[in-house]
């Protein structure tokens, strides 16, 4: 049986710290805690898999906003966090209302611990019970896949084989297509009112999702049995799946162009598989790559965003990645469509996007996604779909100029400013960045940057001092504008 959040606070290395619930989300103390994990860092949420109690001291949340509070429990809440338990004291005396507020509204419970305790024994009483459990759940889910493979192999139809999983785990089976057509069903039935009772694992043949297996526990079974005995039967199921009904050849050399693309084949292989697959060889292409822990899930729902907005698609997910390919036709229009269409398109929390440069026909696709998968890796902003042409300068110079000649070209034309910055703890380089964006708009540049326009003049009067007069109306405006980029990296 799973420990759940009300048994944990009474072991005895959390009693000492004496936690007390401080919001009232339903069901709380009954949620099952998976794991426990302790850590500072804000950004936390997309390393966890759901399931945690999460430790804190409070340190970095007391010294941020209130808007990163709230995005900090949001996050944690949509990651399928069991719980927070954060420290109270020096660095945090008390936990922030208005966070208690969000948390609740997004069902995370908040527990103050008040009294200090260390955490690593928390740790090591508790994860120690949870891993004696996790073999338990590894050798009994690896049984029952077993089993299930045994009657693959005699034969054994989809209801059978979860037959033998409903029989071995004591839960109710079903397997249902991305459509919602039940394809197979054993050990009872499914109603509307399961969903928070029920453990859903996507069942993927050969990179596409074809199924979702959904096993409902009975009240009181062993969710953790449910979710492992399901992960350990999506191979068996997927090979299941492929006998009954196999992709046709269409969507196989579809399958096949996008892994050639993902591993940087050769032009003349991709002009043969994308005839095949349906998708022109020539004119513009653009990649788009979305990491998530979602990616499998997400492959419907993208397809059918790209089929509504440019001519010819395919997809391709792998691992935590879904990577897709558009075929633009003319390009530039169908591009800011594709790219207003992403940027409403509802992702899970901690996902993210990128869309590549247009490529010249099938043949520069991997271009275009190596690009996309580069920008992640650029973009500061770590929101919306980042766009690889907007970083189109970072990413010719970090391929083509050296870290030296990059630095000693920014020194020479911001030496003066980038050490006034360094002196005096000012923001003059992101001004100036900020203004050779918006094309030397300076109304544009005070709002983005929060200031009064008058403010943003005296900071672009000292720059301008610092780096030679205005640079408006010469050719050193462009040079000015490269070394912010270039600065950038």
């Amino acid at each position: 049986m799973p420990i759940l959040l009300g048994a944990a606070l009474e072991y005895q290395s959390l009693r000492s710290a004496e936690p007390k619930l401080l919001n009232d989300v339903p069901e709380a103390l009954s949620r099952p805690v998976r794991w426990v994990h302790s850590s500072e860092v804000l950004d936390i949420a997309p390393l966890l898999s759901g399931g945690e109690l999460l430790l804190s001291g409070g340190q970095a949340l007391a010294g941020v906003t209130a808007e990163r509070q709230a995005d900090y429990v949001r996050d944690l809440a949509a990651r399928g966090v069991a719980a927070l338990a954060l420290e109270t004291g020096p660095a945090l005396p008390q936990v922030p209302a208005a966070m208690l507020e969000v948390a609740e509204a997004a069902g995370l419970p908040v527990i103050e611990l008040r009294q200090v305790v260390p955490f690593v024994g928390v740790m090591q009483e508790i994860n120690s019970l949870l891993v004696s459990e996790s073999v338990e759940h590894l050798q009994r889910g690896d049984q029952a896949s077993h089993a299930m493979a045994a009657e693959l192999a005699h034969g054994g139809g989809l209801d059978q084989l979860l037959a033998v999983l409903a029989e071995r785990t004591g839960a109710s089976a079903r397997l249902v297509s991305p459509s919602g057509l039940t394809l197979g069903a054993a050990g009872g039935t499914f109603s509307s009112d399961d969903d928070g009772s029920v453990t859903v694992v996507d069942v993927p043949v050969r990179g596409v999702l074809a199924a979702r297996l959904e096993v409902k526990m009975p009240d009181g079974g062993d969710a953790g049995l449910a979710r492992v005995a399901g992960e350990r039967s999506v191979d068996i199921l997927g090979l299941a799946l492929l006998q009954r009904m196999p992709p046709g050849l269409k969507e196989l050399a579809g399958i096949e162009l996008m892994r050639a693309i993902n591993s940087g084949s050769q032009e003349w292989q991709l002009q043969q598989l994308g005839p095949a697959s349906g998708f022109p060889v020539d004119g513009a292409v653009a990649a788009v790559v979305i990491r998530s822990t979602s990616a499998g899930h997400l492959r419907p729902a993208v397809d059918a965003l790209l089929r509504g907005c440019v001519p010819h698609s395919a997809s391709y997910a792998n691992n935590a990645e879904l990577i897709a390919l558009a075929s633009l036709g003319e390009g530039a229009v169908a591009r800011v469509a594709l790219m207003e269409a992403l940027r409403g398109f509802d992702v899970p929390s901690g996902s993210v996007v990128a869309v590549g440069p247009s490529g010249r026909g099938v043949g520069e696709a991997p271009w275009s996604l190596a690009e996309a998968r580069r920008a992640f890796d650029l973009d500061t902003t770590g929101r919306g779909v980042v766009d690889a042409d907007t970083l189109a300068v970072e990413l010719l110079a970090g391929e083509s100029l050296d870290p030296a000649t990059r630095e000693g070209f920014v020194q020479r034309q911001l030496g003066a400013v980038v050490e006034h910055d360094r002196l005096k703890k000012s923001e003059l380089m992101r001004t100036l960045a900020v203004w050779l964006d918006t094309g030397c708009n300076t109304a544009q540049a005070a709002r983005e940057l929060h200031l009064e326009r008058q403010s943003l003049h005296h900071r672009l009067q000292r720059i301008f001092e610092l780096c030679g007069g205005d640079p408006r109306g010469s050719g050193r405006l462009a040079a000015l504008h490269l070394a912010t980029r270039l600065e950038r990296l």
